[in-house]
Formats: structure tokens, sequence, C-alpha cells
């Protein structure tokens, strides 16, 4: 008997029949592979060569030329810019092609995670050498540039482009026709966990100015990494409640060391937080704002209740007194920017005008972080 021929990819080969119909399984694993490393190869093309802004790769390894051959830090900065560029908005097209899969909150939480890395790598370096400061300032002005200048951006160009309406990020469901459910987008469950950051770093720095300390030096430390501790757990406690089932109810249905530390709290968090920035504004300008919070707000409450944390427990674990006291000065300004940002989202509509207010709230926090002297630094 003659054995049955079929035709793949223009070639005739052989196959026999087995009991379910199919071609044998060699065969078969044989066409599986090969389609898959089609599609790998296909995928690749699409994520190297489909964005223009891929024309500003090479400027990353120049960078690291840079660095190695000449004192041109200004250069070196301005190609670590342009090179970092692409690479975020690649971030930013492989989250939403996740976030197809996994839907908005964890689609955000990994775009926030991915992006948040720069942070930990340079406060880790900053802390094997003894640099806490930067490390707190750092942390600092990132929390505050995604709240104020990526969420401002994202919520204007956003705006912008769908100037004829309101966008919309908490929507109302009816259950059965009787009761309402509001879906609370999951900016309102950050909000929480971010004004209980600010209650874990308010405690040392008033322990500290009010001089109230049991033992000097001692008990702002040990407050510091206890609330660490604590802050850890909140964490974990809030990433599992998202990614339980209960998680539905938070979502729409829809699917070198520098001299002047201060100026680390604008200029380092601009660096890091470039994936953020360019996916939130991307996702805001295709009407989709709740990854953009994912992104935003997110990543606020990534670094402000885990991020931190690690770090007090890092420094630890090196014999760093790394602490929760981050001056009065600047937990005062986050407190304020977090009602300011808790205010904005209350209604769960977003439009240019509200995203101009966070840009020039930034420029103030900005503004006032210029002229603003470290006391330790006075002293």
């Amino acid at each position: 008997m003659e054995t049955p021929q079929i035709e793949m990819g223009g070639f005739k080969v052989n196959s026999r029949q087995v009991p379910n119909g199919g071609l044998r399984p060699t065969m078969a694993g044989s066409w599986n592979s090969r389609g898959t490393i089609e599609r790998t190869l296909r995928s690749i093309r699409i994520v190297i060569f489909t964005s223009k802004l891929n024309l500003l790769m090479p400027f990353g390894p120049a960078s690291i030329i840079l660095h190695f051959t000449s004192r041109r830090h200004g250069l070196i900065f301005l190609f670590s810019m342009l090179g970092i560029t692409p690479l975020a908005e690649r971030l930013g097209y492989a989250t939403e092609q996740l976030a197809v899969y996994t839907g908005p909150t964890v689609g955000g939480l990994l775009n926030a995670t991915f992006g948040n890395a720069t942070e930990m790598i340079i406060a880790i370096y900053a802390l094997k050498n003894g640099m806490i400061r930067v490390v707190q300032q750092s942390l600092l002005g990132s929390i505050l540039s995604n709240m104020l200048l990526v969420l401002g951006c994202a919520f204007f160009a956003g705006g912008i482009i769908h100037r004829n309406k309101d966008q919309v990020f908490s929507k109302i469901c009816y259950d059965s026709g009787i009761n309402i459910l509001s879906l609370q987008a999951t900016a309102v469950v950050n909000s929480g966990l971010l004004l209980m950051a600010v209650m874990g770093l308010m405690s040392p720095a008033v322990l500290h100015f009010t001089h109230s300390e049991v033992r000097q030096g001692a008990s702002e430390v040990a407050l510091s990494r206890f609330s660490s501790c604590i802050m850890l757990v909140a964490y974990a406690s809030y990433l599992y409640f998202q990614l339980s089932g209960r998680s539905n109810i938070y979502s729409p249905i829809d699917s070198e060391e520098v001299h002047n530390e201060d100026a680390t709290v604008i200029l380092l968090p601009i660096v890091g937080n470039a994936a953020e920035h360019a996916s939130a504004i991307m996702f805001a300008m295709k009407d989709k704002l709740d990854i953009t919070l994912g992104v935003a707000i997110g990543s606020s409450t990534q670094i402000s209740m885990s991020v931190i944390p690690f770090c007090v427990v890092i420094g630890w674990m090196m014999g760093q007194k790394m602490d929760l006291n981050f001056q009065l000065f600047e937990t005062v300004t986050l407190f304020i920017t977090v009602l300011v940002v808790a205010f904005m989202l209350q209604d769960g509509t977003a439009n240019y005008l509200k995203g101009l207010m966070l840009i020039l709230c930034y420029l103030i926090v900005a503004a006032s972080f210029f002229v603003h002297v470290d006391p330790q630094s006075s002293e």
C-alpha cells in the first residue's frame, strides 16, 4: 500500500496516519519546532525594525565607549539619554502586548518593575559606597517624578490627542441590573499605600527633629528597620491582592559622587524614569489610562513600599545606617504631592488641564529643591 504524501512548505513528505488522525509524533514535533522558530524570528523582526526610534540605539554603545575614553560627562549623559529612548519605547510596546493577555494591572506592574531596575542599581551602588543621602534623594526624586512629571505629561499628551472628551480610568458596572459595583482604578489602592509610605517616612523624621529618641541616633535607625519590614509585608500583601481573583474589582472591565547631593533629586530620576515616562505617555495617547496609571502610580508605590524598605534592609546587611529619615523638607514635599495626586484622581477622569497642573506642580518642586540646602551639608 502506497504511503500517503502531504505537502509542507513546498516539499512533499511521506506521512503515516496515527490513531488520532495526525502525523507521526516526530514529524509533528519537527513541524511545531519550525513554526516556533519562524514565529520567534518574526517577533524579533517586528520588535527591532518597526520603530523608527531604534535608529537611536547606537548611541547606547557610543556612550559606553565615551565613558572609558573621555571625560566629557555632559556628552556621555546626552548619548545615554538618546540610547535609552528606543529601549524605553520598546519596553512600553512589550508591556502593551503582555497586557492583552494579563490585563492592565499585571501589565502596568511588569512595566513598573522593569522600569525601576535603574533606581535599584543606582541605590545598591551608592549604598556600597556609603552615599546614603544620594540613595534617599534619588529614590524620593523618582517618586516625585513619577507622580507629577510622568503622570502630568501622560495626562497632558492624552488630553491633547483626545481633546473632545475626558479620558476615563474608573468605570461603573451594573451587576445583574440590581447592584451597582464601582470598579475603582488601581490608583485608588495605590494612593492608600502611598499615604502609608509617607507615614513610614514621617515617623523617623519627626522623631529626629523633635529630639525625642530614647537612644540618640539608634532609635531612629531601629524604627526605620522595623517600619521597612512592615512596609515590605504590606507591599507583598498588595501584590497578592492584585494578582488574586479579587484584583478584577480594582481594574476596568476593558480589557560618580555629586557635590551638591540635592541635584540627584532631579537629574537621576529623569534618567531612571525614561522607561516609565515614554511608556506612560504612549499608553495615554492610545487612551489606555489604566496601564498609564499602573506604570506611573504603580512605580511610585513600588519604590516607596518596596525599593526604599529593601534598601534599608540591604544597608543593614552591609553595615550602613540607611534609615527612613528623609529629612523634614523632603518628607513634607512628598506628603503634599501624594495629597495633590490623590485629589486629581478621585473623580476617575483625566484631561490636559490636569496634566498641565501636575507638570506645573513638578516645576515648583524642582525649584524648591534648587534653592534647598541639605541641613547636614550646611552643618
